[in-house]
């Protein structure tokens, strides 16, 4: 059985916090007392925060979950979707022993953080998103599941796979368009950690079921996504990548779609990290290094 948890650097610990249904994980970095709830995409894992966590000041600590569904919280039951992260993350909060932490969430993390905020403004010290928290533009009637495949592409299809190494996985990933320039440890570092398994039949720890659960619900959330941001009570940056999911322009939420939202709701800013892609915006030192500062200045 491969032991994900000793893919990832030195300096975090792991945390088992109870909530409906069994434990979720929580890897925590750094021991400040000022501290930061970290959410993850639709197919990632906590350990996509690897880089951000060693760019935080010394004065911080980074809590990053593994959201029901994934990671070392795949074995929590379902149901899934936005409200059930909510209460997920609500439930977990006094058990990390820090008051007014910072959210920050990158892609469906980011719609997950909005509407925790939402549902409990004063229990939280700032909101940061990354390359999400936009509703999305869906046409009427439209294939949700097909909407989904033809926009996740590699990184759903590979929830249906197994590979016989390790290295197997790893190349599946350093061929991807958004990672084939931009390899490094903290890369190898997560996908580790979403391997599980045994030699011959190592598989995501992701599943499909929780993944398309949530992007079907996120899709359908429009409105209420919408009714977020317009009832904002804090300011909140978002930070978007100007190339998408396959490491071409455009960014997954276009400049004019955010220009569009930003009229509708006061407190929210904007900021394009040049340079990047939905996935480099978290994983290259320089992006995630940036993303660590504007952290840091959410709280204040």
């Amino acid at each position: 059985m491969t032991d994900a948890n000793l893919s990832l650097g030195p300096g975090h610990e792991e945390l088992d916090v109870p909530v409906a249904g069994g434990h979720l994980r929580v890897l925590r970095w750094g021991a400040g007392p000022r501290a930061a709830i970290a959410v993850h995409g639709i197919t990632a894992s906590a350990a996509c925060w690897q880089p951000m966590a060693r760019a935080l000041p010394s004065d911080w600590t980074l809590f990053a979950v593994d959201l029901r569904g994934r990671g070392h919280s795949a074995a929590l039951p379902g149901p899934y979707g936005l409200r059930r992260h909510v209460e997920d993350l609500l439930a977990v909060l006094p058990h990390l022993g820090h008051d007014s932490p910072v959210l920050v969430g990158h892609s469906l993390g980011a719609y997950i953080a909005l509407l925790t905020v939402g549902a409990a403004p004063d229990a939280f010290g700032g909101l940061l998103m990354v390359d999400g928290g936009i509703p999305m533009p869906v046409p009427d009637g439209a294939d949700l599941d097909a909407i989904l495949t033809a926009s996740l592409g590699p990184a759903l299809a590979r929830l249906k796979q197994t590979y016989p190494t390790v290295d197997a996985y790893l190349d599946f990933w350093r061929t991807h368009p958004a990672l084939s320039g931009a390899w490094n440890a903290d890369i190898e570092d997560y996908l580790r950690y979403d391997l599980t398994g045994r030699d011959g039949a190592l598989r995501s720890r992701v599943l499909e079921e929780a993944a398309r659960s949530d992007g079907r619900e996120l899709l359908a959330s429009g409105t209420m996504i919408g009714t977020a941001l317009r009832e904002l009570t804090m300011p909140v940056q978002l930070l978007t990548a100007p190339a998408g999911l396959f490491g071409q322009p455009p960014g997954i939420l276009p400049t004019e779609l955010c220009l569009a939202w930003q009229a509708q709701a006061p407190m929210l800013s904007l900021e394009t990290l040049p340079g990047t892609n939905h996935y480099t915006i978290i994983f290259d030192p320089d992006a995630a290094a940036t993303v660590a500062q504007r952290l840091t200045q959410a709280a204040t």
